[in-house]
């Protein structure tokens, strides 16, 4: 499978002769692929809106791969992590799923093995992605919006009635009812279960 023209394998290994290999095998697998000796350089020049994979070795000099991982999730960066580990190093590779990385591979590890991999996680940049594009255009949304029919909505979406909100609100009900409608128009929802979910991914929650 090709992977998207926009799309980057980060291969991040202290040891030369993996990373020209592995840069040599994900490009002939149609993927662009950039390659780090450490840690420190691929933090130097990743921008968290890079889209793709790293490809991680779990033991390097300096700032590990597990420690690259950790200091990623702490910047609230979630691109997908595939660890290549050594054989005594499973336990910190468990760890590492643990705390989110997609998966591991062990060396001397299979071409076509490491290449699935990578395709699975470029699906799951894809998916992350996607998620990301509507979340900021729900947010825009919601930056046209009126401080009133922002107040609305918050109403709104806790499944309170016109009536109550109006109350709640000190406004009538018509107006309620005006600011209502405006909201789903602004919002471009058609129905009351869809701008619930707008609002929770705008905030960052899970939402089906």
């Amino acid at each position: 499978m090709m992977a998207a023209s926009d799309a980057t394998v980060f291969i991040v290994d202290d040891d030369e002769a993996v990373r020209d290999s592995l840069g040599l095998l994900l490009r002939a697998a149609g993927y662009r692929a950039r390659c780090y000796a450490s840690a420190k350089d691929f933090l130097k020049a990743f921008d968290p809106r890079d889209y793709g994979c790293i490809v991680l070795d779990i033991r390097m000099p300096g700032m590990t791969g597990l420690e690259l991982q950790k200091h990623l999730i702490e910047i609230g960066c979630n691109i997908p992590v595939v660890f290549i580990t050594g054989h005594g190093d499973i336990p910190m590779a468990v760890e590492a799923v643990r705390q989110g990385a997609l998966d591991f591979i062990q060396k001397p590890f299979d071409d076509q093995e490491l290449v699935d991999r990578i395709e699975d996680a470029m699906k799951q940049a894809a998916r992350q992605r996607e998620g990301e594009l509507e979340r900021l255009q729900i947010l825009d949304r919601i930056a046209s919006l009126t401080a009133r029919e922002k107040e609305v909505m918050g109403q709104v979406v806790l499944g309170k009635a016109n009536k109550v909100i109006a109350g709640d609100l000190g406004v009538s009900q018509r107006t309620v009812e005006i600011h209502r409608a405006r909201v789903m128009e602004k919002m471009q929802a058609n129905s009351l279960a869809r701008l619930v979910r707008m609002v929770m991914v705008a905030e960052g929650q899970p939402a089906t």
